[in-house]
Formats: C-alpha cells, structure tokens, sequence
C-alpha cells in the first residue's frame, strides 16, 4: 500500500522546496486577483448595460404612454405619430411592444401578429394596478418591461366623483427589448480580457520564477558556507543579515559551531592529558627497572625499595585507567543507571563511615548535619560515588586537625548535599575548571596527592545523569564548599 502511494505523491515531492513554494505564492498572488478582475469587470459590464437599457427604455415608454393618453390611442390607434414612436424604439431596441387596453386587449403589436386578441398575464394584470415592472431573462437575452398607462386627472377633466388628480390606469405597455448588443460587446471584452490575461499569466510566470530564485538566494549561500565548514575549508563565524530567519539560523549554527569548536579542543586537550598521565608512571618504571639492570651486586633493600616504587606507580596507572573507563561508561547514556529508592541519611552515613580511617591520619573530624530524613529515587552506586569523591577530595585537600562538615537537607522536589572543609580553598580563577579532567589547582603538590585529576569530572557526571547541579564555593584561608542538588524522584529524558 505505500509503494503505490509513494509513487502517487512522488511528483508532488518538488513542492517541499522553498523555491517551489514561493514561486506558485507570487504566482497566485498574482494570478488569482487579475482572473477575478476579469470576470468581475465582465459581469460588471454585463450588470451595467442591462441596468442602462433598461432605464433608457422605461423612460422612452413613460413618454409614449403620456402620447397615448393625449392621440386617446386605445380608443383610435390610427395615430401615425404615435405607430412611428412604437415602431422607432421596437426598431431601436431591436424588441417588440404590446399596447394592451383595460380590456387585456391588445391594441398595437408591432410584430402585428396578435393584434386584437386578449392577453392574460400576472405582469398585465399588475401593470393595470399602476406596477411597473421589470425583469432580464439571461437564458433568452432579453428584457421584459411593463409600463402602466396612467391619466392624470386634470382640473378641466375633474367630476364630483372623479376629483383633480386622481390617477386612471387605461392600459400597459408590454416590452420586450433584445440584450443582443450588450452580450456582443461583453463577448468581445470578454475575449480581450482573456488575451490580457494570458499575457499576464506568462508574465506572471517569469515574475514568480525570477522573484522565488532572488528570495532563495541568502539561503543559498547559507548552504554554501554550511557545506564549506562541512568540507573543513572554513571554520569562522557564518554570517548572512539578509532576513532576519537567516540571521536566527545562523546565530543557532553558530553557537553549535563555537560549541563543537570547544568540544573538540577538550577533547584534545584530553587525549594531551590521558597520555601525559599514563606515560608518567610507565617513564618512572622504565628508569628504577633500567637503574635495577645496570647495576651489578644491588644489595636486597634497593631491589625491594625499587620495586615498591614501581608496585605504586603499577597502582596509580591502574587507578588512571579504571576512572577513565568509568567516565566512558558515564558518557554514554544515562540508561546505565540502576534507578531504586535510596536512602540518603545512612548512604552518607556508611561513606564517612568508610572514609574516617583516612581522616584520622591527618586528624581531620567528619560531622554529619541531617536537616531531615531524606529518601530519593536514585542510582545508590553514583550516589555513593559522588559522596566518596566530595569527602575524599575534601579530606586530601584540607589541614592538618581540621574538620568536614557533610549537611543533607530537602524541599518538596530536590534533596541537597553541602560538603565543606577547612582547607586553604580555592582562587576564584580556578573554579571554572576544577570539573576539567586531569585539571590540578596546584600541579606542584599533585604527586604528593595521590589522585588522577579526574574524580571532580566523574562526579559532575554522576550528577548531570541524575539531571542534578553541583556547584562550588570558596574563600582563600577559610575552605571550600561543594553543593549537590538532585531531584528527588529521578526522571527519564
């Protein structure tokens, strides 16, 4: 069934082109306004003279029926003067006129063909109560009018029961006027309108093609410098002001492009660190196990001296390569959580639990301040490993019989987690990049550290996949403080 369909609607694929789609606008923009203007002005014309003919004609007939009061013409119609009147506007008009006394008899036909024989009629019958009346019959062509014949009676005429200006309606008038001229000249119009509006449609034709190819061409030459970005022959800022929607694509482009720009900066900048931090402790191998080799009659206390270094730098290459390996599977998707109900309080509990040996070795003190008891739907193992990293990095970094201070508190939609120390903090040009990977504030007590550099950025990554923050404040001499603010109930992208 959608094959068939494809290939009815495959033609029709050329309108989802802007090109196409402005041309047949300015083409019917154009178009369908001269093509109602043509019929308008036809009908219009037709309207018109039918309108004017029939006023023409009806006031010729007011002025006939005033001579047949005055030649007593229903009575006598041998008047000459009045026949040659009839007889000139039937000829005029090309129609015929029926003179039809009180009696619905008909006084003068000039087609002479009924002359004498009554007549009965709606139109007659009304034309004797004083209606006149009037209508076009567009199927034959031909106007239909019926004048009364009304005296007027004058002072000299007047009776005690006929009084001054009392109206008798003697007869009517029944006109028939042909509309054959009027629909002559409309066909003639109508055909010169055509030929006009052909000559327009053409028009309109190399208007709409040369109006759509100028209104696409900004877009084009955005394709352009898209493609040549594409290519890698330019990687500057693209800018085209033509329309403002150019402009406002271009903007989002841009932004994309000063995004990936930093992408792959960090990530060379990562490659640079990755291998600087796994060479380092392979090159310190290479030289106690060289120094090992060229020496003859090493005493026993050397060998397990070198070897014990080299067993730490076996370690911290293992550590290296296990936080990169969990950055990897951070990275690439936040399905690699194992949602379930955590409860905050004794996770934490557990951590500094677990971290208080280390703290005694500089005779740091780990405290607890629990706002209220906290239950979130979470990931217990990256909750536990943010934990670890925030307390750990707080305990190396802090002094000697300081404190930590771990506060876990709540709302109605995020749970927070502030882990602050005492150590000697952190300058304010260094907070932008302590999440950096392999990034150290102070690279020259970074060997007597122990740590890889990347523990902050595998914590900011548990965090984002929680769809949480975390952020950082500190003052020189007086500490620093991480703050965590994840939802409460875990939602999926």
């Amino acid at each position: 069934m959608r094959e068939p369909l494809k290939k009815i609607f495959l033609p029709l694929r050329w309108l989802r082109s802007l090109r196409a789609r402005l041309f047949v606008i300015i083409f019917l923009v154009g178009f369908i306004p001269s093509s109602i203007m043509r019929y308008a002005t036809v009908a219009s014309y037709e309207d018109r003279g039918i309108e004017v003919r029939r006023t023409d004609v009806q006031n010729q007939l007011k002025i006939i029926a005033d001579h047949l009061i005055k030649y007593n013409y229903l009575r006598d119609n041998s008047s000459e003067v009045v026949n040659a009147e009839l007889n000139q506007i039937a000829n005029l008009y090309d129609g015929r006129i029926l003179v039809i006394n009180g009696a619905l008899r008909v006084i003068k036909d000039t087609y002479q063909l009924i002359e004498g024989k009554t007549i009965v009629s709606e139109h007659v019958i009304r034309g004797l109560r004083g209606v006149s009346h009037s209508n076009y019959d567009r199927v034959n062509r031909y106007i239909k009018i019926v004048t009364p014949i009304i005296e007027t009676v004058s002072a000299s005429n007047a009776t005690p029961e006929i009084p001054e200006g009392t109206e008798i309606f003697h007869g009517v008038i029944l006109t028939s006027v042909s509309s054959d001229s009027i629909n002559t000249t409309r066909e003639i119009l109508s055909r010169k309108s055509a030929i006009v509006e052909t000559i327009i449609f053409f028009l309109l034709i190399a208007i709409a093609l040369i109006g759509a190819n100028l209104l696409v061409i900004p877009f084009d030459r955005v394709t352009r410098a898209i493609s040549q970005v594409k290519e890698g022959f330019d990687d500057e800022p693209i800018n085209v002001t033509d329309y403002t929607e150019t402009e406002h694509i271009l903007d989002a482009f841009n932004q994309l492009l000063k995004r990936m720009k930093v992408i792959d900066d960090s990530r060379n900048e990562f490659v640079s660190n990755v291998s600087h931090e796994l060479k380092t402790p392979i090159t310190s191998m290479k030289v106690l196990a060289e120094s090992l080799v060229n020496q003859n009659d090493v005493p026993e206390e050397i060998y397990r001296e070198f070897l014990v270094d080299i067993a730490a730098e076996i370690e911290r290459e293992d550590k290296i390569i296990n936080d990169l390996l969990t950055l990897v599977k951070m990275d690439k998707s936040a399905a690699l959580l194992n949602i379930g109900i955590v409860d905050i309080n004794a996770l934490t509990e557990i951590v500094l639990k677990r971290l208080r040996p280390i703290a005694r070795k500089k005779d740091i003190e780990l405290v607890l301040e629990s706002k209220r008891e906290v239950v979130a739907v979470a990931d217990e193992v990256k909750i536990s490993l943010i934990l670890t990293n925030l307390i750990e990095n707080a305990i190396k970094y802090n002094k000697e019989h300081g404190m930590v201070t771990v506060t876990i508190n709540a709302d109605h939609q995020f749970f927070t987690i502030d882990v602050s120390d005492t150590g000697d903090g952190i300058a304010e040009d260094y907070l932008d990049h302590i999440f950096e990977r392999f990034y150290r504030v102070d690279k020259s007590h970074s060997r007597e550290i122990a740590g890889t550099g990347l523990g902050l950025a595998i914590t900011k990554n548990a965090v984002m996949l929680h769809m949480g923050t975390i952020n950082v404040t500190s003052a020189i001499g007086e500490g620093t403080t991480f703050t965590v603010k994840i939802p409460l109930n875990y939602i999926t992208k």
